[in-house]
């Protein structure tokens, strides 16, 4: 005979236990479609006729590093954050200022309709990135790609001239290209606010190297919009944590050392 009493939240949670949910995965893809953008992907080694430039790959591989040392409250590292959030801003506001610009030239045409051109095999890439800022890296680099799209498809048609095309396409790709060799100032010596704060040897090499840090950044006060969460550590934890996972740079012939 069945009771008429309902179950208890109880005794539901232990006849159907809820199943172990698994941890979230996703993918992003970066795709571009112009020689311009896919140059600022890869970025080109050094070589006695010219020098190397740093890109997309670059960017995020020292970004990296950057975000690591972040969370282990390196001042400088939240510095570094701070300007590489900023050149991003500033990239993306001048992408975007001059793709309204050009969208603007071609609406004065109403004869005329211009379709943008597209590639018949675009470039398309994974991205797997450990910070926020290398994928904000891999969204400027769309945009201009679409500038140079739009930039191309006038000149193609005679509403814009050679010499202002080519101006714009140098002036984006070079802002950009800035934004991407940025991270490569930053110096990694296994600091944080404490050493900092005793100007202990390694905060005096951190200033010679890296200049003077900011009391808003040292404070805390000013940090970037998007930081890691940071490692609260014993101080013997976090130096077997610091040995196991990052070196300090030693010297010029150290991967992350002066150059």
């Amino acid at each position: 005979m069945q009771s008429d009493t309902p179950a208890s939240a109880e005794q539901i949670t232990h006849l159907n236990p809820q199943p172990t949910l698994g941890a979230l995965r996703g993918q992003a893809w970066l795709t571009v479609q112009t020689r311009q953008a896919q140059r600022l992907i890869r970025g080109r080694n050094g070589s006695e006729e010219k020098p190397a430039i740093v890109g997309l790959v670059g960017f995020a591989d020292r970004l990296r590093l950057i975000w690591q040392a972040a969370r282990n409250d390196d001042p400088y590292a939240d510095w570094w954050l701070i300007r590489i959030h900023e050149a991003i801003e500033q990239a993306r506001e001048l992408v975007s200022r001059s793709q309204s610009e050009i969208d603007e030239k071609l609406a004065q045409s109403p004869a005329i309709e211009v379709r943008v051109a597209a590639s018949l095999r675009p470039y398309r890439i994974p991205l797997q990135f450990a910070n926020p800022y290398a994928y904000q890296g891999a969204h400027l680099i769309g945009e201009y790609d679409t500038l140079m799209r739009t930039l191309l498809s006038g000149c193609h048609v005679g509403l814009l001239d050679r010499a202002s095309t080519e101006q714009a396409v140098q002036l984006g790709g070079r802002r950009i290209r800035g934004v991407f060799v940025l991270p490569q100032g930053y110096r990694f010596l296994g600091i944080d606010r404490a050493s900092v704060r005793r100007q202990d040897e390694k905060a005096q090499r951190a200033q010679a190297l890296m200049g003077d840090l900011p009391p808003a950044v040292l404070s805390g006060e000013r940090q970037a919009p998007q930081v890691p969460r940071k490692l609260n550590f014993p101080e013997g934890y976090r130096k077997a944590a610091t040995q196991a996972s990052l070196q300090p740079a030693l010297g010029p012939d150290s991967p992350h050392g002066e150059k």
